[in-house]
């Protein structure tokens, strides 16, 4: 099918706001920053990059005939908060295992944020001791097996949406919309940088700009910057899922090698525990620019933007597009780091 062939749930204000970064344009001394904000796009519990991959998944979820929604995240996950968004807007029932991804020593890590969000929302969000890892988990089937034992009609929804198989969807279509917007305002972006971790939104951007490749001519540079900490599963996830939207949405060719790009360097040794880079960053976006970012995702990526700028492996001459994803709402949980 093509992309526009898909069912498509609204569940964003529409298009996610894109403006330029002056101030930390001209503080970097190199190429023009702009940003793309999925962390403003929905008014489901303060939105972010998962809203939109669940815009391509709903219709799966109600044809289904589900009652139960079930995910997996982290103690402060954004994922699982999104999802809880979105089963209140549906009126769905919410079941969350939220294991233990990052040894943050924290009492309220697991009180505050985005767990305290999805509880709010009605999640029935439940703990567990289990560690980090981007694969499918046995406390997620558990969870989807205990919903049918008790009589209710699961759907399940992998970590970050992205082994679902329309989870690259979402930022297929996300591509396209830059296009749009880029004509509306007169720019042209010819790299774009993006967080990755469990793939999809990363994947799924990589086919979109295949698919408007094949329709315009126009490369441009998509580089993910690795906030996992397990560099080469995410490389292995992100080409896999890229491959499979490729498909999903008839791109008709397979994607080059030099399309799927995931940078490492700015993750640290642990996935969720920032590190001087991630701190240095974090505290530019918002001296310069009033833009939050946090330290498990965006605070990475952004991290990694400022280096490559600085370095000029993205050149002054490249008008770059950072794709801000949400995830402030974990910040709550990291308040030690400025006080």
């Amino acid at each position: 099918m093509k992309l526009t062939e898909f069912p498509r749930y609204p569940l964003t204000f529409g298009p996610s706001p894109v403006h330029p970064l002056k101030r930390l344009t001209a503080h970097l001394g190199g190429a023009q920053i702009w940003a793309k904000r999925e962390d403003v796009s929905s008014g489901l519990a303060y939105g972010g990059n998962k809203v939109r991959k669940m815009e391509y998944i709903v219709p799966d979820v109600l044809a289904s005939g589900a009652d139960t929604l079930v995910s997996i995240g982290g103690y402060q996950s954004n994922h699982t908060r999104q999802v809880a968004a979105v089963a209140a807007h549906l009126g769905l029932k919410c079941r969350l295992v939220q294991e233990k991804w990052v040894p943050w020593d924290d009492p309220t890590n697991d009180k505050v944020g985005n767990i305290l969000l999805s509880r709010m929302m009605g999640a029935d969000s439940r703990l567990d001791d289990a560690g980090f890892d981007i694969g499918i988990r046995d406390s997620w089937k558990d969870a989807l097996r205990e919903v049918e034992a008790g009589g209710g009609t699961p759907y399940p929804i992998p970590a970050g949406a992205s082994e679902h198989p329309l989870g690259g969807l979402g930022f297929a279509n996300w591509a396209f919309e830059v296009a749009e917007q880029e004509q509306a305002l007169g720019v042209f972006f010819d790299t774009i940088v993006v967080c990755t971790v469990t793939g999809s939104t990363h994947a799924g951007m990589i086919a979109g700009f295949a698919a408007l490749e094949e329709l315009t001519g126009v490369r441009r540079r998509v580089l993910g910057i690795d906030a996992s900490a397990t560099i080469d599963k995410t490389r292995d996830q992100v080409g896999r899922i890229a491959r499979h939207t490729a498909e999903l949405i008839e791109l008709g060719r397979d994607l080059r090698d030099d399309e799927i790009t995931v940078l490492e360097g700015w993750a640290g040794d642990l996935y969720g525990i920032p590190v001087d880079s991630t701190m240095e960053a974090i505290r530019l976006g918002a001296q310069y620019e009033a833009m939050i970012t946090d330290p498990v995702y965006e605070g990475k990526s952004l991290a990694g933007l400022v280096d490559l700028v600085r370095s000029g492996d993205i050149p002054a001459s490249s008008t770059v597009l950072y794709a801000h994803l949400g995830g402030q709402q974990a910040v709550n949980a990291y308040h030690r780091l400025w006080s």
